[in-house]
């Protein structure tokens, strides 16, 4: 079992910044691939990016493309999310999910029943 834990969530400006993280716990977390997602109040959860194991594949969201970076550092069994240019539209529950297998060798890592493990999610609110 694999326990992961979000945290860096809270309230920002719009045009500002924050860097979520997600931390392991339960078992190596070196070979996972992990996802953040994001769900607005009223909107489905959308993978917003994601990550694998060894760092050489990456996904963004177009609504996120350039503007977050996803990283991860395995030694410290934590996944980041950079979120920079924040808008109001970015304001959801960020979720951070992770699966044993390899990403960059399947499409299904868009969809939520991919993923294994979920944290409980982190508020991110934008404000104007």
């Amino acid at each position: 079992q694999v326990q992961l834990v979000e945290s860096g969530g809270g309230l920002v400006q719009a045009g500002g910044s924050l860097r979520l993280s997600c931390t392991a716990s339960g078992r190596t977390f070196t070979y996972y691939s992990v996802g953040w997602f994001r769900q607005a109040p009223g909107k489905e959860r959308e993978l917003v990016a994601a990550i694998a194991w060894n760092d050489r594949f990456t996904y963004y969201a177009d609504s996120v493309k350039g503007r977050f970076t996803i990283s991860r550092d395995n030694a410290k069994n934590t996944v980041y999310l950079r979120m920079a240019s924040l808008s109001l539209e970015d304001t959801a529950v960020y979720y951070c999910a992770a699966d044993p297998s390899d990403i960059a060798s399947t499409s299904a890592y868009y969809t939520e029943s991919y993923y294994d493990y979920w944290g409980q999610g982190t508020q991110v609110t934008v404000s104007s």
